[in-house]
């Protein structure tokens, strides 16, 4: 007979307790444990070997091309590295109402437009909401298929039977596997659904995503093991006050993680941004001092942005710092290299650094357009706008080399920009056409050149 071992589960990371805490030694949450009784079944026996137990060298191993089908959307095709591989599973996550059912609907009309059979289970929604929102979209089709089921086993009973080309199953935190004791949501729940929905998937060659929430933290919520099940992670991003989504991948065991894909919020759903640099610059004012123009790379992809900067006294004995879309760490070392090795008086001012579009960058080849906004609101001067800036910056005020630069210099001569301020080292003779290279090697000769 089975025994019935407890023991308490934290429902953010999973960390496991015999007993209760208030504290979660894993993520420091309070108040997170709660306990969960689970059947021990007997050990199973060890397995004796046979055609598939086999240890062979990894030459001898048959290579197998990865066949993929499109989702129908170029965007979502660049996030998951080219398209959606049979049996693969990926979990997409993101804030409540952010919109991932509506783009896992408009996907799942796509891809049944091209002769395939999709099978939407929703835990979340009835039947008949689903239509409804699938009226609105304009996503119905004859080979699109939906359930509405929380139960797993019975779900993967049907799936079977269907043989779907595309399973999405909408979320991992409504669905629950009958022989766990706890609530849908739960640690255990989560982890076992995945797990059932992995070998389905791989046993069947079924492409399936789910969709997971996340927590205040923005994380996902749930185990991080359930990141490690799954082959693909994307996030699902956006700011509620503006109507841009990004996908981006977080994981992805077929393709790069570096890529993103852009899409706008409007009355009949998702439309993919073509071309991301033009909708950031299409409010850009030319004639305001502290605006510059930075190339960031999103994987393969360059992205002119638009970096606003305001220098005001400061009302208070310390200066106020804030960035948005920027790391502030990056702003502070840039701040303290402008006073030190250019001379300019910032100790009394407060300094705000902003991203225009809700866009977050990290990379560090947007240090240099950062400074020039920043000594153009100082100075209150305008750059010109014309001009794009691309550079590292280091603590010695030098401006440091940068990749991919041919790439960023071709998409501002796309947009009509007729001046790119380089880092000097990164030049190697090559013929940008029409547009204007011009490198640099320290901040303070950028400055003489722009201002």
């Amino acid at each position: 007979m089975a025994k019935v071992k407890t023991k308490f589960l934290c429902q953010d990371c999973g960390y496991e307790s015999v007993k209760w805490i208030g504290k979660c030694p894993g993520c420091g949450e309070w108040n997170s444990f709660v306990e969960e009784r689970q059947a021990t079944a007997p050990a199973p026996r060890r397995g004796l070997g046979g055609e598939t137990s086999k240890i062979l060298p990894i030459g001898d191993i048959p290579s197998q091309n990865e066949v993929r089908f499109s989702s129908g959307s170029s965007e979502t095709n660049r996030v998951l590295g080219g398209g959606i591989v049979p049996g693969s599973l990926v979990l997409i996550g993101g804030d409540p109402g952010i919109g991932k059912s509506t783009l896992l609907l408009q996907l799942s009309y796509k891809v049944a437009e091209q002769g395939k059979t999709v099978l939407y289970i929703s835990g979340e929604e009835s039947a008949s909401q689903l239509k409804l929102r699938a009226e609105r979209l304009g996503t119905i089709h004859p080979n699109l298929y939906v359930l509405s089921e929380t139960d797993m086993e019975t779900a993967l009973l049907l799936v079977e039977k269907q043989k779907p080309d595309l399973l999405i199953v909408d979320s991992i935190q409504t669905v629950y596997a009958p022989s766990i004791t706890s609530a849908p949501g739960s640690v255990s729940q989560v982890r076992e659904c995945t797990s059932m929905l992995l070998r389905t998937a791989k046993g069947q060659q079924i492409a399936t995503m789910i969709v997971g929430h996340v927590t205040k933290e923005g994380n996902l919520a749930g185990p991080r093991l359930l990141e490690h099940m799954v082959d693909a992670v994307l996030y699902f991003e956006g700011e509620r006050h503006h109507t841009y989504r990004v996908l981006r991948a977080n994981k992805n065991r077929f393709g790069s993680t570096n890529e993103l894909a852009i899409f706008n919020m409007q009355e009949q759903g998702l439309v993919e941004v073509l071309n991301p640099s033009e909708m950031f610059l299409s409010e850009r004012s030319e004639q305001a001092p502290g605006s510059a123009v930075v190339t960031a790379m999103e994987g393969s992809r360059p992205l002119l942005l638009e970096v606003q900067a305001l220098i005001a006294p400061t009302s208070f004995g310390t200066p106020r710092r804030m960035a948005t879309g920027a790391d502030y760490n990056r702003v502070s070392l840039i701040l303290a290299v402008l006073e030190k090795r250019v001379g300019l008086n910032l100790q009394a001012s407060d300094a705000y650094v902003n991203l225009a579009g809700g866009v977050r960058v990290d990379e560090p080849a947007i240090d240099l357009g950062i400074a020039m906004a920043i000594a153009a609101s100082h100075r209150d001067k305008t750059l010109s706008g014309s001009d794009v800036f691309m550079g590292e910056i280091g603590l010695t005020g030098e401006v440091r080399s940068i990749t991919k630069l041919e790439g960023r210099i071709r998409e501002a001569e796309k947009l009509g920009f007729e001046r790119c301020i380089v880092p000097a080292r990164s030049l190697s003779g090559t013929d940008f056409g029409q547009i204007q290279v011009i490198g640099v090697k320290t901040l303070r000769e950028a400055l003489d050149l722009a201002l």
